[in-house]
């Protein structure tokens, strides 16, 4: 059995497959139905639905002419360009934002507009990684957009709001692709290894390397679909002349291990060693251990974790255990969140890294998380009060005559900018929610706070 094909074009511009193909072009999905996920987005009456399938010549006319494709690699963004291509019988054309200039594209404009005007043929134009466009070469869309001459789809793994031209993104319609689920991801691994169009059944994934090679796939299809045809192959090399019909070829984690070169790492996604690994490594920065907290590190990225649930994580320990002891560490952790959001594997490793070594070296304090949660006790307790009437909003009619506001220092006419004056409610005067550690830049807050603290209660 020959389990490559190449990837040839047809007369209308939509890739096909005949031999040498990889396996993810090969299993790309044909109709909206086998596409994976992004159920939010293929609901019957939506805008996609309607611009794949139209049921009318007037739901064709009332598509949208302008799609832009948001979503992390391997969601299926250049899968439904094809699809809106193939699909409605528009001829296809695919630039890459990272090859084509200026020049290019008007080039396919400009023939695009040719065949409208000549036999009607309608062009889809596919436009990868539209954020690496410059704005010339954005600018240089909009008129083939605002008259209907191609159907454009651009996809950008990167957020439109800063990436896309505001002319461009307002002439099109913004549609959200979500990351794959671990289960979506399975469906299309098994369809992969039973398919005529994949494996056609020449191999069988034993449970643990799908495990694995899910692990590592991190919700990426193409990714998933790329390593399960490394192993396949490696398999089948280690096994000549197996055809189906004397068995399935074994694929096993030590097969999956070599043909992509990683390591497997004893940690369960979905089960006790991901709580586990996550625990230790949230208590190893609390506890100021680095090597320990770059060795949990390591492993969850080893083990394909999303390396967002591990930024958003971060965030929560810098405000947890670090807090005021360095509130620099909290800003790390959001610059971190996000650059990572922003760059993606494997280079997020080192900003990951960055920031871990900040919060596990960094002075530790929990005091502002223990001020919240104390405060909060009172308030679900019914320990609320009335607000000091001259703390009341006395900016409308009538607020005067119910003496709201009177008596109200204003803190920035007093010295050192502080009023001696009553803010808590009655029932809590004398209440300390927030206590200082003496670590770190908190030293210094408790020092000052206690100065602020004599002088409101100086007020009497």
């Amino acid at each position: 059995m020959d389990l490559f094909e190449t990837l040839t074009t047809t007369t209308d511009g939509v890739p096909a497959v005949v031999a040498g193909a990889p396996l993810a072009v090969r299993m790309r999905p044909r109709t909206l139905d086998e596409v994976a996920g992004q159920e939010h987005l293929l609901v019957a009456g939506s805008p996609l639905r309607r611009l794949v399938e139209p049921a009318t010549e007037a739901a064709r006319r009332a598509a949208p002419t302008s799609v832009v494709l948001w979503g992390p690699p391997g969601t299926g963004k250049t899968t439904l360009a094809y699809l809106v291509a193939a699909t409605s019988g528009r001829r296809f054309v695919e630039l890459s934002a990272v090859t084509a200039g200026v020049k290019d594209v008007r080039a396919v404009i400009e023939d695009a507009r040719r065949r409208l005007a000549g036999d009607g043929t309608e062009t889809v134009l596919f436009v990868d990684e539209v954020h690496r466009f410059t704005k010339a070469q954005q600018d240089a869309l909009l008129p083939s957009v605002e008259n209907r001459w191609v159907t454009l789809v651009a996809a950008t793994t990167e957020n439109p709001s800063f990436s896309v031209n505001s002319p461009l993104l307002s002439r099109s319609l913004l549609l959200t692709l979500q990351p794959l689920g671990t289960d979506d991801v399975r469906r299309l691994v098994r369809r992969a290894v039973e398919d005529e169009r994949g494996l056609a059944g020449a191999v069988r994934l034993e449970g643990d390397a799908e495990e694995h090679l899910l692990r590592l796939a991190g919700g990426d299809a193409r990714k998933a679909l790329t390593i399960l045809e490394a192993a396949a192959g490696a398999a089948l090399s280690a096994t000549p002349g197996a055809e189906p019909a004397e068995g399935a070829v074994v694929v096993d984690l030590g097969t999956v291990e070599r043909a992509i070169d990683v390591a497997a790492v004893r940690y369960d996604r979905d089960g006790d060693q991901h709580y586990d690994v996550i625990s230790a490594f949230i208590k190893s920065v609390r506890g100021s251990d680095v090597d320990a907290s770059l060795h949990y590190l390591a492993r969850m990225i080893a083990a394909g974790e999303d390396p967002r649930f591990i930024a958003r994580r971060i965030v929560i320990s810098a405000a947890e255990d670090v807090g005021m002891a360095d509130p620099s560490a909290l800003q790390t952790a959001v610059a971190a969140a996000q650059a990572v959001a922003l760059i993606g594997m494997p280079e997020a490793r080192i900003i990951l890294a960055e920031a871990v070594v900040h919060l596990a070296t960094a002075p530790k304090s929990n005091a502002a998380y223990l001020g919240i949660d104390a405060a909060l006790a009172d308030v679900r307790a019914g320990r609320l009060g009335p607000v000091p009437a001259h703390l009341r909003d006395a900016h409308y009619a009538g607020a005067k005559g119910l003496g709201h506001g009177a008596g109200y220092l204003y803190a920035h006419d007093e010295p050192h900018a502080i009023a001696a004056q009553q803010y808590l409610p009655d029932d809590l005067v004398g209440v300390r929610y927030y206590e200082p550690s003496d670590r770190g830049y908190e030293r210094a807050v408790a020092e000052r706070l206690e100065r602020i603290r004599a002088v409101l209660d100086s007020r009497t």
